[in-house]
């Protein structure tokens, strides 16, 4: 998924490196300081609208971890565009080329001033934040949803031999049936044959998991009050998985989705959720209301 920054504006685009000293602090014009660590003569510069994918190590003046990109495994990517205030760490990542590392350092009551927001405690007044930066790459979006086709494309092959391995070893191979768009349901206890439509409000009780068995949501795990989920079914609300396989779910059904990577959380994946995972979904559909004729 595309983050979309704060507008941001490139400026030293013309800046040279000079690489004495990769642990010098230099500082810009409008006074953000810098070290650059390396840098790829070679590598494309970023422009004002590309889509950037970088590594991050964020910390405070007491050298606090924030964030670790390098630890979650997933990198930031979102799209670059005009800084908004001079000293801003979208500034400094305007200055790099792919390839590039530096550290940049940015007034923090600046930083949550323009954000609209008090600073947090771990951060102390006047301060600066460390941002550590490796720039993986920087795209036009044209460039960036192409490559992203053909990862996913890719994929697919990779889900496949996946999930048939999953359920054979789980002694499904028999119950489970495709879907055309590599989906895969098997059902624990049918219902009563009445099926959602496009639209339908649904109440579905589940539990998702990664194919080693770990949990990451749940509508009744601790924690939760246990009410079921609620959402219109095959509009777009949920991933594209669910939205296929519930509408396949009648009233009362149990049963289980296995659901590939390119109808989950595809390359990016989303906070537990691994990059390119297989998930599984244990279902209940408890009910359903048609929506409203119009």
């Amino acid at each position: 998924m595309i983050v979309k920054s704060t507008p941001l504006a490139i400026l030293l685009a013309g800046l040279v490196f000079v690489g004495c000293d990769r642990y010098k602090t230099n500082v810009t014009e409008s006074g953000l300081k810098y070290q650059i660590h390396e840098h790829n003569d070679e590598g494309r510069q970023v422009q004002v609208g590309d889509v950037v994918t970088f590594h991050l190590v964020l910390k405070n003046s007491e050298d606090s971890v924030l964030n670790d990109t390098y630890r979650s495994q997933v990198p930031i990517r979102m799209m670059y565009q005009k800084p908004e205030f001079e000293g801003s760490f979208e500034e400094g990542l305007g200055m790099l080329s792919v390839g590039d590392s530096a550290t940049f350092y940015v007034n923090a009551d600046s930083m949550f001033a323009k954000m609209g927001q008090p600073l947090p405690p771990i951060i102390k007044p006047g301060s600066d934040l460390m941002f550590r930066v490796r720039l993986i790459n920087a795209q036009t979006p044209e460039e960036f949803q192409a490559d992203r086709a053909k990862q996913v494309e890719a994929q697919k092959s990779v889900d496949e031999e996946v999930i048939k391995k999953y359920l054979a070893d789980s002694n499904l191979t028999e119950k489970a049936i495709r879907s055309e768009s590599g989906l895969y349901y098997i059902v624990t206890s049918p219902g009563n044959g009445q099926k959602p439509a496009a639209g339908d409000r649904i109440k579905v009780h589940y539990k998702g998991s990664l194919l080693d068995g770990t949990v990451f949501d749940g509508s009744q795990l601790a924690g939760r009050d246990g009410s079921p989920f609620e959402f219109n079914v095959g509009v777009g609300m949920v991933i594209p998985g669910w939205d296929e396989g519930l509408k396949g779910m009648s009233k009362g059904e149990k049963g289980i989705l296995i659901i590939p990577s390119a109808l989950a959380y595809g390359p990016d994946g989303s906070g537990p959720i691994p990059p390119n995972s297989v998930l599984r979904f244990d279902l209940e559909m408890l009910d359903f209301t048609a929506s409203p004729k119009k």
